[in-house]
């Protein structure tokens, strides 16, 4: 295979999107700069499969992030690799999903851009089309959805203030990204806000990993459900008449209990 990238002279920042977890579903540019990277800043959400292509002559820096426990503010991150790139090395800043969805990639990048630092991004999948096709639930569907909204469970003050009458429009699928937290409030606003209290909603734990766990309900009875369940973070929410079909199309969890 031709190498079609040259590394950056001097110091450069590679903005790497992890994917959903599973590392076979990383792309080869991802593979190649993680074995040629001479430091990985990574996140909380990068899986221990995708820490394994790290080269191990490579320096790791952790520095995920959880709801209010922080172990580098993101001014330290931005900070940290203008620093590492000043020094020459080759930085890859490894960042689950995609690193422009809900990843603060272009923050970074704007920190990067205002110190002259050079860098590069590779997009990874997302957590809603990774998650959504481990979990057997299509976003689009003839049938039942035409549209999809990506949006985020909580904002940078804390809150789930969300715009709720784009959310509760028929024929939509609507992802909410590190929504769990907020899950009882979400679907009580939504219902408040006029979406029909037997509306499809699953959540998904550990997508595309060994540990998938899917649970589905409606807006009326979820919280409950992934209360019993004692889901925990990272979770990704989908909401709309496309989780019906879950049980139709879950190939992955078919293929778990054969393989158990």
């Amino acid at each position: 295979m031709t190498e079609t990238h040259t590394a950056c002279p001097g110091g450069c920042v590679y903005l790497v999107g992890a994917g959903p977890g599973e590392p076979e579903l990383l792309t080869l540019r991802a593979v190649r700069l993680l074995q040629q990277a001479d430091v990985v800043v990574y996140d909380n959400l990068v899986s221990d499969g995708v820490l394994e292509f790290v080269s191990p002559k490579a320096e790791r820096i952790y520095a995920g992030k959880r709801r209010n426990e922080h172990t580098l503010r993101q001014a330290q991150i931005n900070a940290l690799l203008v620093k590492l790139a000043r020094e020459g090395k080759q930085v890859v800043r490894l960042k689950g999903g995609d690193p422009f969805i809900f990843g603060r990639g272009g923050e970074e990048l704007q920190a990067l851009v205002s110190a002259g630092v050079a860098f590069e991004v590779v997009p990874g999948v997302t957590a809603a089309a990774g998650v959504a096709c481990y979990a057997g639930i299509p976003l689009t569907h003839r049938d039942y959805a035409q549209r999809c909204l990506f949006v985020t469970g909580h904002l940078k003050d804390g809150t789930a203030d969300l715009d709720w009458p784009s959310l509760v429009r028929s024929n939509q699928t609507v992802v909410i990204y590190m929504g769990l937290s907020g899950l009882p409030d979400i679907c009580r606003q939504m219902v408040l806000h006029g979406a029909a209290p037997d509306l499809p909603i699953a959540v998904v734990q550990d997508g595309s990993m060994p540990t998938q766990v899917v649970v589905t309900g409606t807006l009326s009875n979820m919280a409950e459900r992934v209360a019993q369940a004692g889901l925990k973070s990272p979770c990704l929410t989908i909401i709309g008449e496309v989780v019906k079909l879950h049980q139709e199309l879950a190939w992955y969890a078919l293929a778990n209990a054969t393989l158990d």
